[in-house]
C-alpha cells in the first residue's frame, strides 16, 4: 500500500452531527454508547475507548461540564463532551478547561441555542480543516516524491515516509504550541 492511499482510506470525517444527539436526556451508558457507535472509526485500535465512565466523572469534577441533573446528560452535556473529546488530542485537560470555562459560566437553558450554533460552527469548521489537510498532506507527498533521491544505506520509501513523519509531528507540534498561546493570551486572560 502506498502513503497516498493511506490518508485516503482514513476516516476524518466522523463527528458527530447536532441532528444526531438526542433531544431526550441519556445516561451515561447510552452516552458512552452513542460516542463509541459514532466515533469508532477514529481508534487506533480496538482497546482505546472512546468514552468512558471514569472520563465523564473526570470531566463532571473538573467542571469541564455543565451541571448534571438526576445522573442524565442532555444534548449540551454531549456537546461539551465532543467537544472535550476533539480538543483532548492536543490540550491538557487544564487548558481545555480555560478555553470552555467562558461557555459554561454563560449557559443557561434559556441560551441553549448559543452552544448549539457554536458547535454547528465547529463542525462546519472541522470539515474545512478536512480539506486544507487532505491538500497539504498530497502536496507533501509530491513534494517528497520528487525531492527525496534513494541514499547508500536507506531507501527511497524509508526516507520519503520518515520524513513524511516528521513533517507530520512538526505541523503538529506547531498547530498545538499555537493553540497553547492563543489559551494564554485569550482564554486564560479572559478568566483572571
Amino acid at each position: 500500500m502506498e502513503v497516498k492511499d493511506i490518508f485516503n482510506e482514513m476516516n476524518f470525517d466522523n463527528r458527530i452531527e447536532l441532528e444526531e444527539m438526542p433531544e431526550l436526556d441519556l445516561y451515561m451508558d447510552q452516552v458512552i454508547q452513542l460516542f463509541e457507535n459514532k466515533l469508532s472509526s477514529l481508534k487506533r485500535n480496538d482497546e482505546e475507548k472512546i468514552l468512558t465512565k471514569t472520563m465523564i466523572n473526570n470531566y463532571a469534577k473538573g467542571k469541564l461540564l455543565l451541571p448534571i441533573k438526576n445522573k442524565k446528560y442532555t444534548k449540551e452535556h454531549l456537546i461539551m463532551m465532543a467537544f472535550i473529546y476533539n480538543l483532548k488530542g492536543a490540550l491538557s485537560i487544564n487548558d481545555i478547561k480555560i478555553s470552555l470555562d467562558e461557555v459554561i459560566a454563560n449557559y443557561s437553558e434559556e441560551k441553549s441555542n448559543d452552544l448549539r450554533e457554536l458547535y454547528n460552527d465547529y463542525l462546519y469548521e472541522s470539515k474545512e480543516d478536512e480539506e486544507i489537510f487532505k491538500s497539504s498532506i498530497k502536496e507533501k507527498i509530491e513534494e517528497l516524491d520528487n525531492r527525496v533521491c534513494t541514499s547508500e544505506n536507506l531507501s527511497n520509501d524509508y526516507k520519503k515516509n520518515f520524513l513524511l513523519l516528521c513533517s507530520l509531528v512538526n505541523m503538529s507540534n506547531m498547530y498545538r504550541r499555537a493553540s497553547e498561546k492563543l489559551i494564554d493570551e485569550f482564554f486564560t486572560k479572559n478568566n483572571e
